[in-house]
């Protein structure tokens, strides 16, 4: 089997602890691991896997790479890179193609969403393994969980036994509560299974010109200096953004349903579901640091605090959010409704829909500390080993002080070492780069100073990460 990992999402429903290139794959709970991580691991841990095909935005590659790496013996995953989102249809068709032509026709693929909690592997590993037998038979397999409460974000299934009798959308909440006192309907839990070349050959049935479109775009796609698979933004544009659900199960006559019962599946889609994972107090409330809360007369409230501490007085049904740059404060009732902020902060093209102050990176992340006029201070974390690519600014003069390690700078012709506590200076112009060729962290304060400080005034020379030099990038 060859387990497809989807990772992307826009980050709209966990606001402001998720972002669009920190989408909720990356956030991490209590045991320390994310999303993307237990997923990975879940995958590897099947025993019919042999091979993990990683299909997500090409902006976090590397961040997606960094959390399945794996001391245990699991396979090491390879990549699909999408230009942007175009939905499921599109990034299921490119790895099946993908798979078809690797390890043939009859390869089975688990999809598997990343941004899922399972909580017991083993009723995990028999689900997936009826599917394996259905889809050995050439089935299209979708896994079903029985519902539990009239859930309006889920899509459902109605089924009888294996068979399915059809999809069904989002419902209305009198629908919902219509399904689940029938009990004839499943949630669509998203993971389905099948074989490379039954699905390929039903979507050459019932959607040939997404199929084609697909297939064009691998033509022109191309391999990055990571060895992962760009596809061609010109012709991925071109690929109808629409749901697998939409495009081709909704129309198949090949479905069958499992039921994944026993797996203990929850998808996690707000944040008294996310604050709910961790332990109540005695009045009811959620708080994921107790430390750094001061709570008196508070009832039945999620508060997530990262950052510094959170005192409330006298509430109750809270939702309240605070993390380095963003605070969210909500009624909990209302928490399905955070996109509705996250949607505003898009259209107006403000920077917190889109990525935190600290962005992680190939060589390790940086934070931005202060801005202000003709300035931006930033503290850089460069991993044991790496280094930023060679490159040079127009518009900013770089000062860079050592707080922890050593740094191997390269300023023009000039390769030196500095110390913690001493500093270097970078003109504007000049090639430069920076490394750490320690077996500890490299931390620096960046100071920047010019008319102009955007992230996209990078000139890249050189990259040992294989990104294309010839685009503007950010983040070294």
């Amino acid at each position: 089997m060859i387990a497809v990992i989807l990772c992307g999402g826009a980050g709209s429903r966990l606001w402001p602890l998720s972002r669009e290139e920190y989408p909720k794959p990356f956030i991490r709970l209590a045991d320390g691991r994310s999303f993307i991580k237990k997923t990975y691991l879940r995958a590897a841990a099947v025993p019919e896997t042999e091979g993990i095909l990683v299909v997500t935005n090409r902006r976090i590659r590397f961040k997606v790479a960094e959390e399945c790496l794996s001391p245990e013996a699991a396979p090491k995953p390879s990549f699909i890179l999408e230009p942007f989102a175009r939905n499921t249809a599109p990034a299921i068709t490119a790895a099946a193609l993908v798979a078809g032509s690797r390890y043939g026709p009859e390869a089975p693929l688990a999809i598997l969403p990343s941004d899922h909690l399972v909580a017991d592997q083993d009723g995990f590993n028999a689900m997936i393994a009826r599917g394996l037998e259905l889809a050995a038979a050439g089935r299209l397999v979708a896994f079903g969980i029985a519902p539990v409460r009239p859930e309006t974000g889920f899509g459902y299934i109605e089924a009888e036994g294996e068979r399915v009798i059809r999809f069904v959308e989002k419902p209305s909440r009198d629908k919902a509560e219509e399904y689940l006192a029938s009990g004839r309907f499943l949630w669509n839990s998203g993971i389905f299974c099948f074989q490379a070349g039954a699905f390929l050959a039903e979507m050459g049935r019932r959607a040939p010109g997404l199929l084609r479109a697909v297939e064009a775009c691998l033509a022109a796609s191309r391999l990055d200096g990571a060895g992962g698979l760009l596809l061609d933004p010109d012709s991925f544009a071109k690929v109808p953004g629409i749901s697998i659900d939409y495009a081709l199960f909704e129309k198949s006559e090949q479905m069958a349903v499992v039921r994944g019962d026993g797996m203990g599946w929850s998808d996690i889609g707000s944040w008294p579901e996310l604050c709910g994972l961790r332990p109540a107090d005695s009045e009811g409330n959620h708080v994921s640091r107790p430390d750094q809360a001061v709570l008196h007369e508070v009832r039945n409230s999620d508060i997530d605090n990262h950052v510094r501490l959170v005192a409330a007085l006298g509430v109750e049904n809270l939702l309240v959010v605070d993390t380095e740059d963003a605070l969210l404060v909500a009624d909990k009732s209302r928490s399905q409704e955070v996109r509705l902020i996250y949607d505003r902060l898009k259209e107006s093209n403000h920077e917190t829909h889109r990525r935190h102050p600290t962005v992680f990176t190939p060589w390790g992340y940086y934070s931005l500390l202060e801005e202000g006029d003709r300035f931006k201070t930033k503290r850089l974390v460069l991993k044991p080993g790496a280094k930023i690519s060679l490159q040079a600014h127009h518009h900013r003069s770089e000062h860079w002080v050592v707080v922890n390690g050593m740094a191997e700078v390269t300023r023009g012709e000039q390769v030196f070492f500095v110390n913690s506590n001493e500093s270097t200076y970078i003109k504007a112009g000049v090639r430069h780069r920076v490394a750490n060729p320690g077996k500890i962290e490299l931390v620096l304060i960046e100071v920047q100073s010019g008319d102009y400080l955007g992230e996209d005034d990078i000139v890249r020379f050189d990259d040992l990460y294989g990104r294309d030099c010839s685009a503007p990038g950010s983040g070294g």
